[in-house]
């Protein structure tokens, strides 16, 4: 029997300014009414193509939820597909949730709630050589014509009972695209590169080393900070001259406050974060790599 290749997408909805969406998943009938809409819209990509199955989780996740190492709600939702019953056609699986929760590995986490950017994830699955072409012309094409049709946009709104701005497709590289934007527009393009390594390289090292950034070292899954004194950490700086005892107790202040926001972002990415304590300046990069 041949083993099916995955592909991985999104529904990305964007909500009117001041709506959020409930916490509750969609139940089964509603996530297959979705479903039933969003596979005509990716009609125009995989009708030519043969064999493909379309599996969707009838929830909303922060994109944080997704973008984590391993694709885990993405992997999931691949897994179940294997394992549901084989059909002779095409299957179009829908999960979602029975008495308010959704098969394990597919519940949003409640903490990244009310984020103005929700995503519903969806694999398509099928023999590689129709999965690549699918794939292929998806990602040259769904970043200019992947709005989601009216009748989807419609039914995701009075499905999760919120005003949605915007409801487009993207891949998941596609949005990969969009986060590593956002983020450079928020201040955080310095650290990027940390989650993207662990995204699509987690078996290599990277480092964030640029002051006046915390000193971040990304190996193996787990991040390693740099937890310094005021002492140590004045002497990985450059443009202290001049500043008095106030002014280098507020911008150390300032720098704690980046290093637990760095921290956090990590965290949510699904990267363990540790805090070691360096004694010295000088040592610092070494006692990170240990």
């Amino acid at each position: 029997m041949i083993e099916p290749v995955y592909s991985f997408g999104l529904l990305a909805l964007e909500l009117c300014p001041g709506q959020q969406l409930p916490a509750t998943p969609l139940p089964v009938a509603q996530a297959e009414q979705l479903g039933a809409l969003l596979a005509e819209d990716l009609r125009p990509w995989i009708a030519p193509h043969t064999g493909i199955d379309i599996s969707l989780a009838g929830a909303a996740f922060d994109p944080v939820e997704l973008l984590r190492p391993g694709w885990p709600v993405h992997a999931e939702i691949a897994r179940l597909t294997h394992l549901a019953p084989k059909a002779a056609d095409a299957r179009l699986l829908c999960f979602g949730a029975a008495d308010g929760r959704m098969p394990e590995g597919l519940q949003p986490d409640p903490a990244h709630a009310g984020g103005p950017l929700r995503w519903l994830p969806f694999v398509l699955s099928g023999p590689a050589g129709q999965i690549q072409a699918v794939q292929d012309g998806m990602e040259a094409e769904l970043m200019e014509r992947g709005m989601a049709g009216a009748a989807t946009a419609l039914c995701a709104q009075e499905l999760f009972g919120t005003a949605i701005e915007h409801a487009r497709y993207m891949t998941l590289h596609d949005g990969v695209a969009m986060m590593a934007m956002q983020y450079g527009h928020s201040g955080l393009e310095p650290v990027w590169p940390l989650i993207e390594t662990a995204l699509f390289a987690p078996q290599h090292a990277v480092w964030l080393d640029a002051p006046p950034e915390p000193l971040v070292y990304v190996k193996d899954g787990t991040a390693h900070i740099a937890l310094l004194d005021c002492h140590a950490w004045m002497k990985l700086q450059s443009g202290l001259e001049g500043k008095n005892g106030e002014q280098l107790e507020t911008l150390f202040q300032m720098f704690q406050m980046r290093q637990r926001q760095i921290a956090a972002l990590l965290e949510a990415h699904g990267l363990s974060v540790e805090f070691d304590f360096c004694a010295d300046a000088a040592g610092a990069r070494e006692t990170l790599q240990r």
